[in-house]
């Protein structure tokens, strides 16, 4: 099944984006529908983009519920069988959207697939034999970055049975390894387009205002997402024998940066290492930045 411009929708999760969002929505077909779900309470945040463009609309979560359980949202929402996942740190070129519609004519029976990242020395996929790539054509992969997917939302629906396609245990990180997974494990194919292109700008959709406390945010859910994924596929106790030896250094990290007075470091390690706790005792993926600063 093809995709048209009227059978698409593209989900922008967001939390204190508005330094970037503008370019994100810029770069974006004005007649693509554009949901927004923003993980908090912010009345003018909604009403800005609302007002200023007229093919977003945006959800208000109340409530900072996280990368997956967000873009669940707004896949819910939407009306079309295909969304597009975009971080607010990404632009489209003005020919990306045009690009995919024609290379799924091509993939009549796709689940996933991305545009290709500008930068190739940073791929936005994953796969295990990268020497037979060829990027003047489309090829499979094993899964890919969640800053850019396009999801077949009626043949996952079909597969899954649930509107929920991520994983919402995952706060952020791997939840877009783990739906890639569970697509694959239902032998449904994920594919890039090399053709067709997209920037991502790294770590810019919360604002740098709020730079320590994202990062704090990091590494705890990093720690706590990669533990919560391997004990899903790979059983507790391979994830504990995996996870113990950087519980270990990230204490001995934690203690050492306090020692020469590196405060900032000290609560880093901290943070992988209450993360890493916090996953081994079977606790949820709570923390939360403080950015009502």
């Amino acid at each position: 099944m093809s995709i048209s411009r009227q059978n698409l929708t593209v989900v922008i999760v967001t939390l204190k984006s508005q330094h970037i969002i503008d370019q994100c929505i810029q770069s974006i077909d004005k007649d693509i529908s554009i949901i927004i779900v923003e993980n908090s309470n912010d009345e003018n945040f909604k009403n800005y983009v609302e007002k200023k463009y007229k093919n977003v609309s945006c959800l208000l979560s109340r409530s900072n519920i996280g990368m997956g359980a967000g873009n669940n949202v707004g896949i819910e929402k939407a009306k079309s069988d295909f969304v597009l996942i975009l971080n607010p740190d990404v632009t489209l070129y003005n020919d990306t959207i045009d690009k995919l519609l024609k290379a799924s004519k091509k993939l009549q029976n796709f689940a996933i697939m991305s545009p290709l990242c500008e930068d190739i020395s940073y791929p936005n996929y994953s796969v295990k034999n990268k020497k037979n790539i060829n990027y003047e054509n489309i090829f499979e992969v094993d899964s890919l970055d969640g800053y850019c997917m396009l999801i077949n939302k009626k043949k996952i629906k079909s597969i899954f049975k649930t509107i929920k396609f991520f994983d919402e245990n995952f706060f952020m990180y791997l939840e877009n390894v783990d739906l890639c997974k569970r697509v694959r494990h239902n032998s449904e194919k994920i594919f890039i387009v090399p053709t067709c292109r997209i920037k991502h700008f790294g770590a810019k959709a919360v604002s740098e205002n709020y730079s320590k406390e994202v990062e704090f945010s990091r590494n705890w859910h990093w720690s706590w997402s990669k533990f919560y994924f391997s004990k899903k596929y790979k059983g507790y106790f391979y994830a504990l024998f995996e996870g113990l030896p950087k519980f270990v250094t990230s204490i001995f990290k934690c203690g050492f940066f306090f020692i020469i007075l590196n405060k900032y470091k000290s609560r880093v390690y901290y943070n992988r290492a209450q993360g890493l706790l916090n996953a081994m005792a079977g606790k949820t993926s709570w923390y939360r930045p403080n950015l009502d600063r």
